[in-house]
């Protein structure tokens, strides 16, 4: 074949191939080479990776020796490639399953999931004889502000100190990658106008949420915890996910650290610092919502949104003590993410319980009101991935 074209493989078609106990198929392993290195290695690295014509040389010899030519490059596909499951978006009635449409607004589905709690979570938010930590629920913000116990303004201002503090610590714990204390105060002060006149929107109103930046949400860039991408990809309103949950009258909070380009688990961001877990501040958060993750678990938010594709709610959500939901694809829509990993990455909840992760997955799943796909045709989101490949040379 040559020096520079290597042999492929052949995927025949799924039907064809006998996985029986005398088949002979088996999965080819990978034997990876990839060298490892940090510090001012990973520069030099770099540096001959960007040269035209040693770098040129390098990445085929990385790529042959990580068989990228034999499995991809030069792979024969005898089917075509299924970007999209192909199964039908169905609200299914289950038996005693209370059912919420996906046809009602964002706000009552909220109030069909409060519903649905059970009376036993009625408590007070009370903690004035206990010094144990507690993390207030979605339903304790909702009464104290009813209540007139707390505003959401109050709710607003604790918020940014407890975020600047967290910041000036001697380990900072760098929850934000960006966040705007006018902008959370002015959501906060509407939303403290509506309990005044006794019409507050959904239980959700006031709450404040927290969005991983991966996900658009005005008026914040942006960035996938990079430096580059909002300048080739700018935000220009918000995800379906954050419109959502601004109808449901929720204070979203800023934009959570996480991993650059979600392609990590640690959490460790050399941009923007390294999300320290609240359990253990030299301990990491995880990943590749990190932030999100660390927020709920230090009760800044009672929940938060991240995207998962192999495990980055789940991940964190774990090394931080909460609860990590990644809901089945296409169950909330996808438009305004980034197109990352679109076919298995999906937007999830984050919370400090069970039940508040249902109160934010009923104010955001459901098909769009145009009933169109939940995601991006997938030439728009083959024309993001061109551009950012573009930019990173690959």
């Amino acid at each position: 074949m040559g020096l520079f074209k290597a042999a492929g493989v052949v995927y025949k078609p799924v039907e064809e191939i006998d996985l029986g106990p005398d088949s002979n198929e088996f999965y080819l392993k990978a034997n990876v080479k990839a060298p490892r290195m940090a510090g001012f290695l990973v520069k030099i690295f770099a540096w001959f990776l960007e040269s035209r014509i040693i770098g040129t040389l390098l990445l085929y010899i990385l790529k042959r020796n990580n068989l990228i030519h034999k499995l991809v490059s030069n792979a024969t596909l005898e089917e075509a490639p299924m970007f999209v499951p192909l199964h039908p978006f169905v609200d299914l009635n289950e038996q005693e399953v209370e059912q919420i449409g996906s046809d009602a607004s964002p706000a009552e589905r909220v109030q069909r999931a409060m519903n649905c709690l059970p009376l036993t979570l009625e408590k007070s938010v009370d903690d004035s004889n206990s010094s144990s930590f507690r993390r207030w629920t979605i339903a304790d913000y909702s009464r104290a502000y009813s209540s007139g116990e707390i505003t959401p303004r109050k709710v607003a201002e604790q918020f940014i100190n407890a975020v600047h503090e967290s910041s000036r610590a001697a380990l900072p714990m760098s929850f934000f990658i960006n966040y705007d204390a006018e902008d959370i105060l002015k959501q906060a002060t509407e939303s403290t106008l509506r309990y005044e006149r006794g019409d507050p929107i959904s239980a959700l109103d006031g709450v404040p949420i927290a969005i991983k930046d991966e996900i658009d949400c005005s008026p914040y860039p942006t960035t996938g915890g990079t430096k580059w991408l909002h300048k080739v990809r700018p935000c220009t309103g918000d995800a379906c996910c954050v419109m959502r949950l601004r109808s449901c009258g929720a204070i979203i909070v800023g934009k959570t650290n996480m991993h650059e380009l979600g392609a990590g688990t640690s959490g460790i961001n050399p941009h923007y610092g390294t999300t320290r877990n609240p359990y253990h501040p030299n301990k990491i958060a995880g990943g590749s919502s990190s932030g999100s993750a660390a927020v709920v678990s230090a009760g800044l938010c009672p929940a938060a949104l991240g995207v998962d594709g192999g495990g980055s709610v789940r991940m964190p959500a774990s090394l931080c003590g909460v609860i990590g939901f990644k809901p089945t694809f296409g169950r909330i829509p996808h438009t305004g993410v980034l197109p990352l990993n679109w076919t298995v990455g999906m937007v999830g909840i984050l919370a400090g319980t069970l039940e508040d992760a249902l109160i934010v997955y009923a104010a955001i799943s459901g098909q769009l009101p145009s009933h169109e796909p939940t995601i991006l045709p997938v030439s728009a989101h083959l024309y993001n991935i061109t551009r950012i490949s573009k930019y990173l040379k690959l």
